[in-house]
């Protein structure tokens, strides 16, 4: 199959699914898509004149690339055994999930017994960077199949970095993870050490972030967790996830886990108050003073 022709498919349409989706479909490389909210998929499907498969076998069984991009590493498992009843050799699967490097490891073992292909691909950007087509990509795997899949990858990713052997994606994004943590500790503690200097908070925002503390997570939510505005980007008990995966790594190599469990111990806090599903800039909520 020609690259400029190859046929991907996508499974999970959630908040950044969907946008992946439309972008490899602008690209003219989305043949279907699968989901398990039917309505979602039936109405992006006719958004983007693909194919609503009723099932992933059938989904694999008809494209050359299958985009992964799900919750947890229970699901990523139990699609791809599903997956591998139906998949073409030759085939590459995708994972853009956020998942365990043991879960990658176990998922490209499932597909090379059908002589398909796995790469552990997470990315960063949030719903943004979905949209917008601009996500930074970490890959572990095969850099044969990384190059058979590129030409897909490249219509919703600013940036494709191959990292390495199979689980190597995910490790990347464990870093990035507990860099996300670490940042939002830091951005929203002083933005509500700020409002309590009673400072004009739309101008500590904007001095702030044209100089050498300035980064994307302040300039983008910033603004909107100040007025006490949450809506997801990223959600946090998705993050909250992500972080206790984080910490079975660290404590498998020995490394520090300190920033990983007090995030999570917050984090643990605000989904029991019942805020698990707004955006992590939530953690403003516990730093402000009633």
């Amino acid at each position: 199959m020609e690259k400029n022709h190859m046929k991907a498919g996508m499974i999970g349409l959630g908040a950044m699914g969907i946008g992946m989706a439309r972008n490899i479909a602008k690209a003219g490389h989305l043949t279907g898509v699968y989901n398990r909210t039917p309505a979602k998929m039936h109405s992006l499907s006719e958004e983007l004149k693909v194919t609503a498969f009723a099932q992933p076998e059938e989904l694999a069984a008809n494209v050359d690339i299958v985009l992964l991009c799900v919750s947890t590493d229970q699901d990523v498992l139990a699609l791809v055994a599903r997956l591998a009843t139906a998949i073409k050799p030759g085939s590459v699967v995708i994972d853009m999930s956020t998942a365990s490097c043991d879960t990658a490891k176990l998922a490209a073992a499932m597909l090379a017994e059908k002589q398909a292909a796995f790469l552990d691909a997470p990315v960063s950007g949030g719903v943004e960077g979905a949209k917008n087509g601009t996500l930074a990509m970490m890959v572990g795997g095969d850099l044969a199949a990384l190059e058979q899949a590129r030409p897909v990858l490249e219509a919703m990713t600013g940036c494709i970095m191959h990292m390495g052997t199979t689980g190597s994606g995910q490790a990347t994004k464990a870093v990035n993870q507990i860099m996300a943590a670490g940042i939002n500790q830091a951005v929203t503690e002083a933005l509500a050490f700020a409002q309590a200097q009673n400072l004009p908070m739309d101008k500590v925002i904007e001095v702030i972030s044209g100089g050498a503390a300035g980064n994307w997570f302040l300039q983008h939510r910033g603004p909107a967790m100040t007025l006490g505005i949450f809506a997801p980007g990223f959600k946090l008990a998705l993050h909250h996830k992500d972080l206790k995966i984080c910490q079975r790594m660290a404590k498998q190599s020995g490394a520090s886990t300190t920033l990983i469990d007090m995030t999570i111990a917050d984090y643990q806090r605000l989904i029991a108050e019942g805020y698990g599903n707004e955006d992590i800039s939530a953690l403003y909520r516990l730093k402000t003073i009633d």
